[in-house]
């Protein structure tokens, strides 16, 4: 509930300060007295329209906080908590109004988005008028209630699953169905392809390999003539090993006759000759190693040629052609396959489509129940509210061609004011004194129902009086049993009603400079003030009387 109002220079307000209890309050005062300046406060701290006009004059800003004690199972600490503002303690909304103009919302001393404000004061506090609209006007709220009423939001719930998995079916099938023609329009293409780079069949790191490969047999073309040619000197008719050999065998034979002299000159020939035969061997070794088939040149040439000619035309690395030929291979078994998968992805789709037909089927059922149910708990308060000859009506149209996430039904509140007039749309049949008596019925019927915890009435019984008064603040007070009420009103059957009864008065605070007053008042003053509602200006006894009796009976 509304705990604490603070007011600070808003229009004629200088500074207010405010505490509601729970019950239902009445606020009275004259006319001009700025008992609109305080809705108009309340409704700017619950996230409404800011307006440079709201600043009382003279000052650079004004401000509004509201302090609202509320469970913590209360859906506004989940809206809160979602939007990371802790909600240990109070709920308090904090709206500045600035005199450019400019407004910034807190709440729980957080800056917030007048958006976010606006959201948390709706699940706060309903303020309803003569002319409100906001619960009426609207069909789809109209659905909400109905299905409050019925507490069918469990069942809105399974409709909504349905319609979500009903929905994705269908987008599953067009999905399919979109790739399926695309993969058609693209088949010779993918053919062609594959069968192009099937023949092709690259590897991985074939590229590197071949690279590497021919720039080998590149160099080894350039050297092959020197190593033949050092090969031959040494190996060929010319090679000068054998003369040495010959010439070395002379020489160990002459050795024994002058050791001395020759035994150096032997070693180091000798030396020469296992050298000489080294180098042969190895340029017999290179020569072999080297020996490659020009044609191998030629074909690795060719086939870096055609995986590089096939990168260009798919515009990817070689190293990706082969992945690229599967892709391509399984899409054309998706498209072999594809009416298969798309035969099985539509009866996917029908069966969703069933069990969606199915619950709203259902929920429709429970809708018209509660639509009738609630037609005639409105209709057991009208004759209270002197609407005994009229009617509340819900106009429901099921529409199963016309599927959607809250069900396949449209619903809209109606009523005929009297008998042989056609009924009609609520907000434009109903007189302002009757649309604000339907407004009551309907809030006394869903009290209990998901209400904001804090109801406020402004003048709702505005051109009514004596049994329709009484009648009025008898619901009211009914509604105080389970939500705070909170009521501005010129009725003193009303204002007798109340556990809470606030005075609302001008005063002159200096010269030319006045201000708003709001005093919560005993019993005495409440009195008197009834009085004052019964009589005028010109206070009698009898109208002292006449308050003092409707307190009695009101409390009895």
């Amino acid at each position: 509930m509304l705990v604490t109002l603070a007011i600070r220079d808003i229009v004629l307000i200088d500074r207010l300060d405010l505490e509601f209890s729970d019950g239902m309050s009445v606020l009275t005062g004259e006319t001009g007295a700025g008992k609109s300046i305080l809705l108009d406060s309340l409704s700017l701290a619950l996230g409404g329209r800011g307006d440079a006009d709201l600043v009382r004059h003279g000052e650079k800003q004004g401000q509004v906080t509201a302090v609202f004690d509320v469970p913590m199972a209360h859906p506004v600490r989940v809206l809160l908590s979602d939007n990371d503002i802790p909600d240990d303690g109070d709920v308090i909304l904090r709206r500045i109004q600035a005199a450019d103009g400019r407004t910034r919302a807190f709440i729980n001393d957080q800056p917030v988005s007048a958006t976010l404000m606006r959201q948390a004061g709706n699940l706060l506090v309903e303020i309803h008028g003569q002319h409100d609209d906001r619960a009426l006007v609207d069909p789809e709220s109209h659905r909400e209630l109905v299905d409050l009423f019925g507490g069918l939001l469990g069942d809105v719930e399974d409709v909504a699953a349905a319609y979500s998995a009903y929905r994705a079916a269908e987008k599953a099938v067009r999905d399919h169905e979109a790739r399926i023609e695309n993969a058609r329009k693209e088949a010779d293409y993918l053919k062609a392809s594959v069968d192009e780079l099937s023949r092709l069949a690259p590897k991985q790191g074939e590229e590197d390999e071949l690279a590497e490969r021919r720039a080998t047999m590149m160099q080894v073309e350039k050297i092959a003539g020197d190593l033949n040619e050092a090969f031959e000197t040494l190996n060929g008719n010319a090679s000068p090993i054998p003369e040495l050999a010959s010439l070395l065998r002379r020489m160990e034979r002459k050795a024994d006759q002058a050791p001395n002299l020759l035994n150096a000159p032997v070693a180091a020939l000798a030396s020469a000759l296992d050298q000489l035969e080294e180098a042969r061997g190895g340029l017999e070794n290179a020569i072999r190693e080297t020996d490659f088939d020009p044609r191998e040149l030629e074909s690795v040439e060719e086939r870096l040629f055609a995986l590089r000619a096939a990168s260009r035309k798919f515009s990817m690395p070689v190293e990706e052609l082969a992945e690229l030929c599967a892709r391509m291979a399984s899409d054309l078994a998706d498209l072999d396959a594809g009416e298969d998968k798309l035969a099985a992805l539509h009866e996917a789709a029908r069966k969703a489509r069933a069990t969606y037909d199915a619950k709203a089927k259902a929920l429709s059922a429970k809708r018209e129940a509660a639509a009738r149910s609630l037609e005639a708990t409105v209709a057991a308060e009208l004759p209270e509210l002197k609407l005994e000859r009229a009617k509340f009506i819900v106009e429901m149209t099921s529409r199963p061609d016309a599927p959607g996430r809250s069900g396949i039904d449209e619903l809209e509140f109606h009523v005929q004011t009297n008998p042989g007039t056609k009924p009609g749309p609520m907000m434009k049949v109903a007189s302002g004194g009757e649309l604000s008596r339907f407004l009551l019925a309907l809030k006394v019927a869903l009290a209990d129902k998901g209400s904001a915890p804090t109801l406020v009435f402004d003048e709702i019984d505005t051109g009514v009086g004596g049994a329709v008064a009484e009648a009025i603040g008898v619901r009211l007070a009914k509604l105080a049993t389970a939500l705070q009420v909170l009521t501005v009103t010129h009725a003193p059957q009303v204002a007798a009603r109340a556990a809470g009864h606030f005075l609302i008065a001008k005063e002159e605070t200096a010269p030319e400079r006045m201000a708003t007053r709001v005093k919560r008042i005993d019993e005495d003053h409440r009195s008197e003030e009834i009085a004052r509602m019964l009589a005028g200006s010109t206070i009698t006894d009898e109208a002292r009387a006449a308050a003092r009796k409707l307190i009695t009976e009101a409390a009895s």
